[in-house]
């Protein structure tokens, strides 16, 4: 029955199950990373909700997941004393004062006491209110006594639920961060937008929790993990474990990374492990926080003005390295922004040899006032990007100047632009040449129309000889063209002209990432193709019908109709078009995919090593057509490791885990099936 025809009670019925449905596997998908039905099926019964909701207003519930997406701007936080204080805790940076610790609490605390070991995440600390159940409040840790209520942008978080499995009165208290991968992508967008970087995933965490748009805040993919119950009268605990247990059966999020030890030279092996094991977490940690695991042991140990006796963070030693400074490089990116590469001596970090770090952009530069010869403080950002931290100035050549900062583009020679409300330099020549091959190279690229054989030199070749000036070009090319290009035989030629022939047959939105339109991603691009299923639909389309679409903002709606309305895309398609470019989408529809029912279906799926059938991108796709979800790291929630070639950590994990280990011949044969 549509929804249209219930009446006022069969709606309220129905809204009743479809709010406890979606919480229920929202649950599986975002806490315990363990779904059970594919993201059609979610996003279906969520547009049922809406539709409802839209029809019965007086039926929207506070808890419902369609109030999640961000309101009104706040125009500030309200602070917020604490029933109790959130205190800090003590820190310790060796071994020694780890056995120190566990001299101390033996001396407080008669008879045996465990230790319930903990990872640190590097996020922002908050508290969280239930009342009967219910998110009532979400509160910063301030400055311990005070904080600022930020229950708007919490709701938007959706690993916190906003309703508990069960109807209780508690307060938790955890760790808001950003995963490693959400940071990469916030960062890459806001350098090629022109805006400030965030320099540590915390910071991001920080800035986007307290952003007074809860909007950013949604669209911004932050989590948490709650690691204390600071109160609750119905449910008594006697230890830290019981307690994080508790919070894991009423559907709160905890990290699984934890355990309880008897012996502190058995903490000191965690310790080791996991600062080991920290650059391969899919988000960022800082040490292990060490608690009293009996409460009754922790009552006893007490606290001082600041933090409490039973309980002390060991601190990883800094991930940093020094270097000197050699070169700074200047790169043109396909939307004009010029970013400077630090070119330094080879230093160790992390486990690789680093040789280049991001500078970012100008601004940076000049705060930090780096310069050519300067020896320079190193770091991986999120334990992936290698960045300059910053100098040390007593290490500094007497005959240092400041940087001399390019005024022209390094590729075409046109004067930079540092406009007002960015933080990056730009060139705005249309025709610059950098901007041009950057465009060719992502067009080409695997995420993009995948044509194997287009390197960055063979792109460049083919510009700079005015073989091709736009993508269109390339479906244009001749045989004779390649194999006049350097180190190009006739066979190269031959694959080269396949692959941009085999390119044509590409789904829509393959083809619409590739045209590099400002602020559209891969997923933005599918989200695009699977709703107007043309190329023509979408040139028509107003800025309304495209900003309606879940997972589409307004700034991503504003590009893509602007685009659209541009002459010169307009002349592109067109020669995309005329070379028979295919402009339709090839994916399943969200209909077909709800009634996937294969091998693969509702399971989680990591990919690891090297591919001889399928390149990852291509794998990945083919997977999530057959139902799966596939994520980057093993965990216990992992249904099937597929392992190719020379597989390595991620293949251990998993046989550590008893996680079930396959090869590509199974996905082929599923896909034949």
């Amino acid at each position: 029955m549509a929804s249209s025809e219930l009446s006022f009670d069969q709606a309220k019925t129905r809204v009743e199950e479809l709010v406890s449905l979606l919480d229920h596997y929202s649950h599986e998908y975002y806490v315990l990373d363990q779904p059970s039905i594919p993201d059609e099926d979610y996003d279906k019964l969520y547009k049922e909700l809406s539709e409802l909701e839209e029809l019965y207003p007086t039926l929207i519930q506070n808890n419902s997941p369609t109030q999640r997406i961000g309101g009104a701007l706040l125009e500030g936080f309200e602070k917020v004393p604490h029933d109790k204080p959130m205190l800090s805790l003590d820190n310790a940076f060796s071994e020694e004062e780890l056995i120190a610790f566990d001299r101390r609490v033996s001396q407080l605390v008669s008879g045996p006491v465990t230790y319930h070991c903990e990872l640190k995440i590097d996020g922002l600390a908050v508290s969280l209110k239930y009342e009967e159940g219910k998110l009532l409040q979400a509160v910063t840790r301030g400055d311990g006594t005070v904080g600022e209520n930020v229950t708007a942008n919490v709701r938007t978080i959706k690993s916190i639920p906003l309703k508990l499995k069960e109807p209780l009165t508690l307060e938790a208290r955890g760790e808001i961060y950003m995963p490693k991968s959400s940071f990469i992508q916030l960062n890459e967008k806001r350098e090629e937008q022109g805006e400030a970087i965030f320099a540590n995933p915390r910071n991001a965490a920080a800035g986007t929790l307290r952003n007074l748009d809860p909007q950013v805040t949604a669209s911004r993919n932050l989590s948490v993990f709650l690691y204390a119950l600071a109160d609750s009268s119905e449910r008594p605990v006697s230890t830290q474990d019981e307690a994080l247990s508790l919070l894991d059966d009423i559907g709160l999020r905890t990290n699984p990374e934890r355990k309880v030890f008897a012996s502190i030279h058995d903490v000191l092996a965690f310790v080791e492990e996991y600062q080991e094991k920290r650059t391969s977490l899919p988000y960022e940690i800082d040490g292990i926080v060490i608690k009293v695991n009996e409460l009754e042991n922790q009552e006893k140990a007490g606290f001082t003005v600041k933090a409490p006796r039973w309980a002390i963070a060991y601190k990883f030693p800094a991930e940093e390295a020094k270097t000197v400074i050699r070169a700074i490089e200047w790169s043109v990116g396909r939307t004009g922004v010029v970013t400077p590469t630090a070119i330094m001596d080879p230093v160790q970090l992390a486990g690789t040899t680093v040789q280049r770090a991001s500078l970012h952009n100008v601004d940076l530069m000049i705060e930090k006032d780096i310069r050519l010869g300067d020896t320079a403080v190193v770091r991986k950002a999120g334990d992936i990007i290698p960045e300059v931290i910053k100098v040390d100035e007593d290490m500094r050549d007497e005959e240092s100047v400041p940087y001399d900062f390019p005024t022209h583009c390094p590729a075409c020679g046109s004067e930079l632009m540092h406009l007002e409300e960015e933080v990056a330099l730009r060139c705005m020549n249309p025709k610059c040449s950098a901007q041009a091959k950057e465009r060719l190279s992502h067009f080409v690229s695997r995420n993009a129309m995948n044509i194997d054989g287009l390197g960055e030199k063979v792109v460049s070749q083919l510009y700079e000889r005015e073989l091709v000036n736009d993508v269109a070009d390339l479906y244009y090319l001749e045989k004779e063209a390649l194999l006049a290009l350097d180190k190009i035989a006739e066979k190269s030629a031959s694959n080269m002209l396949k692959a941009i022939n085999d390119s044509k047959e590409n789904s829509l939105e393959r083809l619409l990432f590739g045209l590099g339109i400002r602020h559209v991603g891969s997923k933005a691009a599918r989200l695009l193709a699977e709703e107007f299923e043309t190329m023509n639909q979408i040139k028509v389309a107003s800025l309304e019908s495209i900003v309606v679409i879940e997972g589409i903002g307004e700034k991503i709606a504003s590009s893509i109709h602007s685009f659209f309305k541009l002459e010169e895309a307009q002349e592109l398609l067109d020669k995309l078009e005329r070379a028979h470019v295919n402009m339709t989408y090839k994916g399943k529809k969200k209909e077909e995919l709800t009634q996937t029912d294969t091998f693969f279906s509702g399971k989680t799926v990591v990919i690891t090593g090297k591919l001889t059938h399928f390149t990852r991108n291509d794998l990945k796709e083919a997977l999530v057509n057959l139902g799966a979800k596939v994520t980057g790291s093993v965990s216990k929630n992992t249904d099937y490791l597929i392992a190719g070639e020379e597989a390595g950590s991620k293949l251990a994990k998993a046989q550590e885990l008893d996680v079930t280990i396959i090869d590509e011949a199974k996905v082929l044969e599923e896909i034949e099936e």
